[in-house]
């Protein structure tokens, strides 16, 4: 197995039906730190706040700690952790792994590997992002994670190599936009720049990276701010196809008000008549997994 299998392979708690992006979110970070010193490690008690912020903000609802995937990435073989003690992880004690001094970093195999060819660092990247993260978040999370993608991006689609990787459909965002003929379904935004729609995108209501079809049953066509709300857990789908607003969103301004608070409860817009809504099945997925907390009441 090379390294770009290894990485859209790594092992997930659970079955794929559980979203556990821990060891991706650690990995994109451990190849960020890379990008700016390749012989950098990362000690625990320095790195905890901030990969414990990437897991708040891109990791499913439920609370979860940094430990776990510091210890559980060696089984993946691309990653390596020592201590005050030596080489070899202390377990997934927070306390242990701040006393004894664990430090982390990309194993040496891999370590070689990029000093050899540069360009596999890019390639690494658009794995993790196209096998774990949906589209809409993948240039926020670089930016998070502190990797420049334009110096990594090597153009090379699917992260290039393993013939074994799932392949999208590419009719995907023309079957979606058709389908709700060229409108956002949550707020009927339906803009053009010279006969091409602009804004508009094609989202998976359940992930492409969890299994996600690319089918019209599992997408909605969304404005780009939506699109993000939607993927950020910010918004949902209710079982009536009525928009849901999390509780935990908070919106002073007017904008705020119009664009997401006000939408809650509303019913989606679309698809155009003999074409399937939403499954139940996608939509159950993304409110277990994506949205964040108790949905806003009406009224």
């Amino acid at each position: 197995m090379d390294w770009l299998d290894r990485v859209g392979a790594l092992r997930r708690w659970g079955s794929n039906e559980v979203r556990a992006p821990h060891k991706p979110l650690l990995l994109l970070y451990a190849l960020g730190s890379y990008q700016q010193d390749a012989g950098g490690e990362l000690r625990y008690g320095v790195v905890e706040g901030e990969l414990k912020r990437l897991l708040v903000e891109y990791g499913p609802p439920h609370a979860t700690t940094p430990a776990y995937p510091f210890h559980h990435l060696v089984s993946d073989g691309v990653w390596e952790v020592r201590t005050d003690r030596g080489e070899g992880s202390p377990g997934t004690g927070v306390r242990e792994l701040r006393a004894s001094g664990a430090t982390g970093r990309l194993a040496a195999g891999l370590r070689a590997a990029l000093a050899r060819d540069p360009s596999l660092l890019g390639r690494l990247v658009r794995v993790l992002l196209d096998s774990y993260f949906p589209p809409s978040l993948h240039v926020e999370l670089c930016e998070a994670v502190g990797l420049d993608l334009e110096g990594v991006e090597t153009g090379v689609p699917g992260g290039g190599g393993g013939g074994s990787r799932r392949q999208r459909d590419r009719r995907m965002r023309e079957l979606i936009l058709t389908a709700y003929e060229f409108q956002c379904a949550f707020c009927g935004y339906d803009g053009a720049l010279g006969g091409s729609v602009v804004g508009l995108e094609a989202a998976h209501v359940r992930w492409w990276s969890y299994d996600g079809p690319d089918t019209v049953d599992n997408g909605l066509c969304l404005c780009s701010l939506h699109h993000k709300l939607f993927d950020k857990g910010v918004m949902g789908l209710g079982e009536d196809h009525r928009i849901l607003v999390s509780q935990r969103f908070v919106g002073r301004g007017e904008a705020s008000r119009q664009q997401v608070l006000a939408l809650a409860g509303r019913s989606v817009i679309g698809p155009q008549p003999g074409l399937p809504a939403v499954a139940g099945r996608h939509r159950e997925w993304h409110v277990r997994q994506v949205f964040h907390g108790a949905a806003r009441a009406v009224g």
